[in-house]
């Protein structure tokens, strides 16, 4: 069929809305027509050129991870989904065999291994072409386009009455800052917990901090109006800076400093690591969920604080979740009015327009982007 998506050519270039002639499912694998796509900070980091998921030169790449929709054409052998199924894309596959998914690592599905190559789980081919050319897409999904064929290890089926522009969020942002407070943190009733980067991760881990009963959240980022957004899901401080937060932490918590932090900075740099786990106290706990340059490896880091502070410091991807649980436990929990995810939308787009959306976001105008697939769309 012929659809269209939002399309990169090369690092550094804007997206380009071009004709995408689009394959039918092969065994193991849906189609979705989707009502939204959530626009994440991930994707701007492949047109940066900061995650190389493509050999240098091997464009067009199609991007967007985060989609809801409902299944309208079914492959050969699939059995836990049908036609007219609606559905969240989970970014990370689950097959639930590999040893990672029998675990309870999901998030660590051996399947993810072809997340980084574009190549599509079934047969390592692709589904989308773009100009007589192959085109990858980002996490094997390629959200920025109405329609979509995945794995059936990336569909999640939900009830029908959920929103699905706000269910497509779960997919990602969502559940990957809710996870990073809850189980790469493990954050505890009573705790004070500091979230560092106040964007699409970053204020959910001010909610999955908030829902786990945490005493106090503090929420740092240089943009004001993300602060504000931030006390309206939960916390309890703010701050535009890990140095100005250093001393009023220090009173609050009467010189112990915090329990629990979390980085979720939109381009996390390894001099932010330092201060980061000087924010936290003897015995806790510092988790890096950011992403920055996938090739960096300087860190700054004390390494007598570390060690005698006896203080951990935790990588996450998302948050530690297990996407076939955890996204319908967040949507359950939006159903009852726990989660907010109404609120995080600050504006939506048409695809036409998503490098304004990516402008927005990079100037702190938006929380969550969101674009919308209308009749016309299809």
């Amino acid at each position: 069929m012929k659809t269209k998506a939002a399309v990169l050519w090369g690092t550094h270039q804007d997206w380009q809305i071009e004709e995408v002639e689009l394959d039918d499912p092969v065994a193991g694998e849906v189609r979705i027509k989707l009502a939204a796509s959530g626009m994440c900070h991930s994707d701007e980091h492949i047109r940066e050129g900061d995650i190389q998921i493509l050999p240098p030169g091997d464009f067009p790449f199609i991007g967007g991870h985060e989609g809801a929709g409902i299944i309208d054409k079914v492959g050969p052998g699939v059995t836990s989904l049908k036609e007219g199924d609606h559905v969240v894309l989970g970014f990370i596959p689950a097959c639930g065999r590999c040893e990672s998914c029998s675990t309870g690592h999901q998030n660590l599905c051996d399947n993810g291994a072809t997340l980084i190559t574009g190549q599509m789980i079934a047969d390592g081919g692709y589904r989308a072409h773009v100009n007589g050319k192959d085109a990858a897409t980002m996490c094997l999904l390629g959200t920025f386009s109405p329609y979509v064929v995945a794995h059936e290890s990336s569909v999640i089926k939900i009830d029908e009455d959920i929103p699905l522009d706000k269910a497509a969020l779960v997919g990602c942002g969502v559940t990957t800052g809710w996870g990073s407070a809850v189980y790469a943190a493990q954050v505890e009733a009573g705790d004070t917990v500091v979230v560092i980067g106040i964007g699409g991760v970053g204020s959910n881990a001010v909610q999955g901090a908030a829902l786990a009963g945490a005493k106090r959240v503090v929420a740092i980022d240089p943009v004001e109006f993300k602060r504000e957004q931030a006390m309206a899901l939960g916390a309890t401080h703010t701050f535009a800076s890990m140095e100005e937060a250093v001393e009023p932490l220090r009173e609050l918590t009467r010189g112990k400093m915090a329990d629990k932090a979390i980085i979720t900075v939109g381009r996390i740099e390894g001099a932010q690591i330092a201060e980061m786990m000087a924010l936290i106290k003897k015995n806790g706990t510092g988790v890096v969920t950011g992403m920055g340059d996938m090739t960096a490896s300087d860190v700054s880091l004390s390494l007598f604080d570390l060690a005698m502070m006896q203080k951990r410091l935790q990588g996450s991807i998302f948050g530690s979740a297990n996407p076939r649980f955890d996204i319908p436990k967040l949507l359950g929990l939006y159903q009852e009015g726990q989660l907010k995810l109404d609120e995080l939308i600050t504006k939506t787009y048409r695809l036409e327009d998503i490098n304004q959306g990516y402008a927005d976001m990079l100037a702190g105008k938006n929380v969550r982007g969101v674009i919308m697939y209308g009749e016309e769309d299809y």
